[in-house]
């Protein structure tokens, strides 16, 4: 592997370290995640993959680790961007081939994985997505708690829900729901 390519890719993979996530700061929330932090905390779910169940838990963990990878190059597309899903979808592939070929012969590895989890192809992909929208829900929660600003941050919750299809990932977004619910109810008792 050329050493310059990788340091390059090295730098390339900083940037997510420092990037927050779009869609906290549009919604002015004080000191959001990094994408790096998003996608630390969905590969770390992954070892709650079942030993019984037919996933493969080091491709979840990859595959987690890869997901938001070409964010270093476009950035945090969302869809209060204005950029259209193909138009996003476009970007991010050139930018993960881009990416995919600083790293000799394990680029394409990565480029396949990308591919797959953006298809939606495998059920460790549609694993991956419900670990997206967990920590998604997960995080709105966080700092509706945190900044003591119960229910702000509803729209998150309006656009994930029934999304999820892992029945394990479900439950849990179920809790996250219920002690979010509870926390705007305790928070309205209190006004």
């Amino acid at each position: 592997m050329d050493l310059q390519n990788l340091q390059e890719f090295m730098e390339l993979i900083g940037r997510l370290k420092h990037m927050k996530r779009t869609g906290w700061v549009i919604r002015n929330v004080p000191d959001p995640e990094t994408i790096a932090g998003h996608m630390y905390r969905m590969a770390m779910l992954s070892f709650l993959v079942d030993n019984d169940e037919q996933l493969d838990k080091v491709k979840i963990m990859q595959m987690a680790l890869i997901h938001d990878l070409a964010e270093c190059i476009v950035g945090d597309i969302t869809p209060h961007c204005g950029v259209s899903p193909d138009e996003k979808h476009r970007r991010e592939d050139a930018a993960m081939e881009t990416i995919c070929k600083l790293l000799g012969n394990k680029g394409p590895m990565i480029l396949e994985m990308f591919r797959e989890y953006e298809k939606q192809e495998s059920p460790e992909a549609k694993y991956v997505k419900d670990l997206d929208i967990l920590d998604l829900m997960m995080q709105a929660y966080e700092y509706e708690k945190r900044d003591n600003v119960p229910g702000v941050l509803e729209e998150f919750f309006v656009a994930t829900n029934g999304k999820i299809r892992h029945p394990f990932i479900s439950k849990m977004a179920t809790e996250i729901t219920a002690k979010r619910e509870a926390l705007c109810r305790s928070s309205s008792n209190s006004k």
